[in-house]
């Protein structure tokens, strides 16, 4: 189940005089609470076990761009949100021109996703059933972990079909006893290594799962 913070109302302070500042804490309480938002989410996953002494080389390729295969999506949707503001006021200006640019922009997403799926297997694999957050995730695995291990994640996000590659440090595993689907344990991880893009990527998705659940709950009962 989703949850989130609500932050406290500012007391003894001059709203009026500190409207510029409130604002700007505003943003980021806004961006720690996205961070510890939490769905229950479907999505495509492989891990690996890292050895100690090779992190800091897997490390470099990640922020140098060398494992750009799978991130190749990723990367794109954080260009496109860089790129709103601009393209709003080139809207404002010449708004037929801001059409043209999301067109194009769609047509690189699609080529972009295209190339993922064409160089990566992990898209055929069975979804896992995972509970997911900006700074980690709980999954069903089938093998015990100890806590400390750092795994390589690659996490396919559905239906933008966005590859997200991050490393993860295992904080607990626990045996569920439950083998039908040959996965008897729980492994929760936290993400100990994470592009910037990526984790801005991965908020979004986890706000708009959690706004399109809150949606549909809605209009359930709505329609009761």
């Amino acid at each position: 189940m989703a949850r989130h913070w609500i932050p406290e109302h500012p007391r003894g302070k001059n709203l009026a005089d500190n409207t510029t500042m409130n604002r700007e804490q505003q943003l980021e309480n806004d961006d720690d609470r996205r961070e510890f938002f939490r769905i229950d989410d479907s999505i495509h996953l492989s891990y690996q076990r890292i050895p100690s002494e090779d992190i800091h080389q897997r490390l470099e390729r990640l922020e140098h761009g060398l494992d750009s295969d799978f991130t190749i999506v990723s990367t794109l949707a954080a260009i496109t949100q860089r790129m709103a503001g601009t393209l709003h006021q080139i809207e404002s200006v010449r708004p037929g021109l801001a059409s043209y640019l999301r067109s194009l922009d769609e047509k690189i997403e699609v080529l972009g996703r295209a190339f993922l799926v064409q160089n990566t297997d992990i898209a055929d694999q069975p979804a896992h059933a995972v509970n997911l957050s900006a700074t980690g995730m709980a999954f069903h695995a089938a093998e015990s972990i100890d806590q400390g291990v750092m795994l390589e994640l690659k996490i396919l996000l559905m239906p933008s079909v966005t590859g997200i590659l991050t490393y993860a440090e295992v904080v607990g595993c626990d045996e569920i006893g439950d083998e039908s689907e040959g996965l008897p344990y729980t492994l929760r991880v936290n993400f100990s290594h994470l592009r910037g893009d990526d984790r801005d990527v991965l908020i979004r998705h986890v706000v708009q799962r959690q706004s399109a659940l809150l949606r549909k709950q809605r209009e359930m009962r709505e329609a009761e």
